[in-house]
């Protein structure tokens, strides 16, 4: 022990000093690092900002100057945006811009350089630069960061540093406490082979004949794996999110482990047609969102085969690669009965759930036998999952509201898979939720997850509230977890976006040729004004309301008549329900009305194609309309709305956007309406109409550059990300216990 002891503090000294030094010298570098970030950055938001910035200078309107700067300041790091006259006058500024930092005092900074300034709250970063329009300079754009982040960061560097070494002292302590036990004779020999380069390590990597060190190579790893995984979690803000970050995050921070998704809808359908087989992409947010994650994670998809010619297709397992063109991932189909399809898909799930998500004033159905379908039909999914697996350990990813007993039954059978669910429709409060006859059971199931996630932290709020009235847990409403059944669930909001670059615009003609091609195909004139809706024909997505506001549009502002048609692809949906064959009669009626009113020889003022489109087309519609309507009286996200901004690489055109979408929480910069306020939104199809081109590029541009920053990769990401961090606390947990256990 007394050998031991000298060894030891000596050791502890000249760590601490090693230590202070390379703290000392991570923080200079830390600056260092972030001072240029922030140059970087800042000479980023510069080019970006210039354009739109210039424009809206022009207008001279202050309002929608500091709208603008409001919404980019919104980025945590962005303290405060100003705007200096050519004559150094503070013009337009945000609200948070300090009064410390004057036009004067910026103008000697050159561009490309900086300053820092200390103000009340901390330490700020200041940039400026010259803004010009037409080759003349308008003014000076002054961009201030806040730098607090950096001392956060660099403390906690500090703590990590301190960490390791306290980590690393304990290590090798242990090493030589251990070491002290044996034979003088044994402990001369290792220290040799050490020094003659083998000793420790060699005997780490061969434990069977060093099992006294078994323990302390256990924990040594353990420490280099911790620290490892720490280094790699890095802040998603930094990531370019594209398919390569995604199989980085697979490779790096989930080991490289298999992927499988799940949902009803599958992402290819073969049926036949005319004694062919055609391939068909299901109109459907869920696929569009998911397709290009899982093109990126090349794993298999399990889902529903309902195409006519699915089965002569699939191989000896069930499985077809896809996509057909360039196979990346496999598809595993899994068969349903006719009754089965009806309990499970259309009586439990779209007359009981769906109904019951949405607050569309259709009372939701509960049948008892529908359950007892849709138990099964979970149950078969669940089987295909565990023999789809290839270890104990993959991640999951459960779709939508068809599966809501999935997780809790891949759990039972695959404990040590990460689970991540993903509720893509709003969840009720739970006054409402209490409707259903098997509220405890869905819960139980949707808790079987790792994560589970929704589009709103409103829809996360909700689903806690429910849990926390009809089941028997522990909830840490700070952290947004839920213990139940000796499990942790993470419950977070993860609003689901598209990829970027869109495929589909890859052959795309010009937005000019797409126009023409539009208006030629349907037999309108070149000159006339167009207005789009997409969605399945579901009494959710507020298109009787949309007709409706159309034909007030034409009462109010009849110059519209004869110049303006509103274009409504509608893909057939769920015609077995009663509900439905019902709204798609009151559309067609409507729409019948409507056109009859104001009608005229080669022109009608609703255009209504219920049949399903390929994306091809839908993308062409996109680019050739004027504008674009989601009008949804309750919706999680809606994809559509952003799937226009997408296509408008012109852009140009507009989008009129229900407050009752998720979309309306990102989106700010489209027309946003109350649907159920007829002659509002009236108004705004009449704005749309009449929007000078500037205000559209001003608008487009934001939203562009939002949907760019947040797509769809990310969206995947951020879950991804966030099940290796839990995975990784599930693990330290683990031998926290086992030491505990020990000791």
């Amino acid at each position: 022990m007394r050998l031991s002891l000298r060894f030891i503090i000596p050791l502890a000294f000249v760590l601490g000093f090693i230590a202070y030094g390379v703290i000392s010298l991570v923080d200079s570098l830390e600056q260092k690092w972030f001072v240029r970030d922030l140059d970087l950055r800042s000479k980023l938001m510069v080019g970006t900002m210039e354009k739109p910035l210039a424009d809206l200078v022009a207008t001279n309107s202050k309002n929608k100057i500091r709208a603008y700067f409001t919404r980019i300041v919104q980025d945590e790091r962005l303290y405060a945006i100003g705007f200096c006259s050519r004559e150094n006058r503070l013009l337009y500024e945000t609200q948070s811009y300090p009064e410390d930092v004057t036009c004067q005092a910026t103008m000697s900074l050159s561009p490309g350089s900086s300053t820092m300034m200390s103000l009340g709250h901390g330490l700020v970063h200041i940039t400026s630069a010259t803004i010009e329009s037409s080759g003349h300079p308008i003014g000076r754009l002054v961009l201030l960061h806040d730098m607090s982040f950096i001392e956060q960061r660099s403390s906690d560097t500090r703590w990590y540093i301190f960490y390791f070494f306290v980590g690393l002292a304990a290590v090798i302590s242990l090493i030589t406490v251990s070491v002290a036990h044996i034979s003088w004779h044994g402990w001369v020999v290792s220290v040799r082979a050490m020094l003659g380069g083998e000793g420790l390590l060699a005997r780490l990597k061969h434990e069977d004949h060093a099992p006294e060190l078994r323990p302390l190579a256990q924990d040594l790893r353990s420490l280099v794996q911790a620290l490892e995984t720490d280094r790699r979690m890095r802040d998603e803000s930094q990531v370019s999110w594209s398919p390569a970050s995604l199989r980085s995050i697979l490779h790096e921070q989930l080991a490289g482990d298999q992927v499988l998704i799940v949902s009803n809808r599958q992402p290819y359908a073969h049926n036949w047609q005319d004694q062919n087989i055609v391939v068909q992409v299901p109109a459907s947010g869920l696929v569009s969102a998911l397709e290009p994650v899982m093109r990126a994670c090349s794993g298999t998809w399990i889902a529903h085969g309902n195409g006519s010619a699915d089965r002569a297709m699939v191989d000896q397992r069930d499985h077809v690669a896809v996509p057909p063109a360039h196979p990346t991932y496999q598809i595993r189909r899994v068969w349903l009965t006719p009754e089965e399809e009806a309990g499970y898909y259309y009586g439990f799930s779209n007359e009981g759930l769906w109904p019951l998500c949405h607050i569309a004033h259709v009372r939701p159905t509960f049948r008892s036998s529908d359950w007892k379908q849709y138990v099964a039909v979970n149950e078969r999914f669940a089987q295909a999952v565990y023999e789809e697996a290839t270890n104990d350990n993959p991640v999951v990813l459960v779709q939508d509201y068809h599966f809501a007993l999935l997780p809790r039954l891949i759990r039972n059978q695959l404990p040590n898979a990460t689970i991540i669910m993903f509720w893509h429709i709003p969840w009720p409060n739970a006054e409402s939720f209490g409707i259903c006859p098997w509220r405890e059971e869905i819960l139980d199931g949707l808790l079987g997850s790792s994560i589970l996630g929704f589009h709103t932290r409103v829809h996360c709020n909700n689903f806690i509230d429910s849990v926390d009235r009809l089941l028997e847990t522990r909830i840490d409403r700070n952290s947004s977890t839920i213990s139940f059944g000796g499990k942790m669930t993470a419950v977070n909001p993860y609003p689901i976006s598209i990829e970027w670059p869109i495929q589909w615009l890859a052959d795309q003609k010009p937005v000019p040729e797409c126009r023409m091609s539009l208006r030629e195909r349907y037999g309108m004139p070149s000159n006339r004004l167009i207005g789009l809706g997409v969605e399945r024909l579901d009494y959710t997505k507020g298109i009787i309301e949309r007709f409706m506001a159309v034909e007030r549009l034409l009462e109010l502002q009849p110059e519209w008549i004869g110049r303006f048609t509103f274009l409504q692809i509608a893909a057939p949906s769920r015609w077995v329900i009663e509900q439905y064959n019902s709204f798609n009669r009151q559309v067609l009626a409507l729409a019948e009305q409507i056109n009859k009113r104001f009608g005229r020889d080669g022109y009608q003022p609703i255009s209504l194609k219920i049949q399903h489109h390929e994306p091809a087309e839908v993308y062409e519609c996109y680019r050739g309309a004027d504008l674009c309507v989601v009008s949804s009286l309750h919706d999680g996200m809606n994809l559509v709305a952003k799937e226009f901004i997408g296509a408008r690489d012109d852009e140009q055109g507009v989008l009129i956007l229900s407050q009752f979408t998720g979309a309306a929480r990102e989106l700010t910069e489209a027309l946003v309406i109350n649907p159920y306020d007829i002659d509002q939104f009236a108004a705004a199809l009449h704005l749309a109409l009449t929007m000078p081109t500037t205000e559209q590029r001003a608008r487009m541009q934001s939203m562009r550059g939002l949907i760019q920053e947040f797509n769809v990769y990310r969206w995947a990401g951020r879950m991804l990300m966030d099940a290796a961090r839990m995975r990784q606390k599930e693990r330290v947990m683990k031998q926290v216990g086992q030491a505990s256990l020990l000791s």
